[in-house]
């Protein structure tokens, strides 16, 4: 079976490219490189020994769509990570993300509302939650006003996918995550940021390597054990292999609904602190820290229960943070090296 891999190169998404070939699927990439570059091809040859259909698409651009569709008519099943996805960075642009991340997922499900049947799968996020009510943080948690821009795309982008499966052959599952870390453990392929990281491990990782002189920690004034934001840190890994068991219970038509919800993380909060402590003991070394304000878009805790995922997907995280966080400075190590 042939699956479309939107955002491929990226973190998760090449990833879950290398989940894919393990389980004997064909994957066809589109990734515009905004945000990764093509040597990444390399580094999923490297560790499935096949070199994978890319193209180089821009979403955004409506007829290439289209012609893609045209010229791939055999496209099984559509998993959709190409976005844009910091939360201060589409604080500070919003236009670009309500574009980039709107645009081109109405572009994508034009195309398969006009197929016989289409299995879809979307990268969704914890966002969607804003700053829960309770942890852990369930799925029938309520949607609470997003905090950024990104947030808001993620809960529209959900709403627009429910819409449309409801009135045409679209089956899709929204996959929550929570905060994806680390590293394939080859250290093959991992998380590139351009530019100036968004997300911390990175940050730590480069602050650890000595490429920046410390690491920012934004606010230790929130209502934690350490005063710092909690988040749940799950494997990249872990989450990859999340997206080939979604698609194939669409694959096999066991989806009880025409668009089913599920959170994917650990179920376990770590703090700011708590990560840098795992990275220090990993690498043996101190991390060069200073406290900052708040951030704007920031929420305090956010954690998730997955018993859903667990009981309903049949999956479940299996690395712990330190594993994380080793993987991730492997793979530092060996892109600097």
């Amino acid at each position: 079976m042939k699956i479309l891999v939107t955002g491929g190169l990226g973190f998760i998404g090449s990833h879950t490219v290398v989940e894919l070939q393990n389980q004997g699927f064909e994957v066809v990439i589109i990734d515009n490189l905004s945000n990764t570059s093509l040597n990444v091809l390399d580094g999923i040859a490297n560790i499935t020994g096949i070199n994978t259909a890319f193209e180089n698409l821009d979403l955004r651009e409506k007829e290439k769509v289209q012609d893609f569709f045209k010229r791939h008519r055999d496209i099984s099943g559509v998993i959709h990570f190409a976005a844009s996805k910091a939360v201060g960075e589409s604080v500070g642009n919003p236009l670009l993300y309500y574009e980039n991340n709107l645009n081109t997922l109405i572009y994508l499900l034009q195309e398969l509302q006009q197929q016989p049947e289409a299995n879809f799968i979307f990268s969704s996020s914890c966002t969607v939650y804003g700053q829960a009510e309770k942890m852990p943080i369930t799925e029938d948690a309520s949607i609470q006003i997003a905090m950024s821009p990104y947030g808001n795309t993620k809960q529209i982008g959900e709403e627009i996918i429910t819409d449309t499966a409801k009135v045409t052959n679209i089956n899709a599952i929204l996959l929550r995550y929570f905060n994806p870390i680390g590293a394939h453990p080859t250290a093959e392929i991992g998380e590139l940021p351009i530019g100036v990281p968004q997300n911390l491990v990175p940050f730590i990782t480069q602050t650890g390597f000595g490429l920046r002189n410390e690491l920012s920690v934004y606010g230790d004034d929130y209502p934690t054990p350490d005063g710092t934001a909690v988040r749940d840190y799950i494997h990249v890994v872990d989450l990859a292999k999340a997206h080939v068991i979604a698609l194939k219970r669409l694959l096999d038509k066991k989806n009880l609904t025409k668009v089913e919800t599920f959170n994917l993380g650990t179920g376990t909060g770590s703090s700011v602190l708590e990560v840098i402590r795992a990275f220090e003991k990993v690498s043996d070394q101190k991390l060069p820290y200073k406290i900052v304000a708040r951030r704007e878009g920031d929420i305090t805790s956010a954690y998730a229960n997955t018993d859903k995922a667990n009981n309903v997907l049949g999956w479940e995280a299996q690395s712990t943070l330190e594993e994380a966080m080793e993987s991730a400075w492997k793979w530092e190590q060996k892109i600097r090296s």
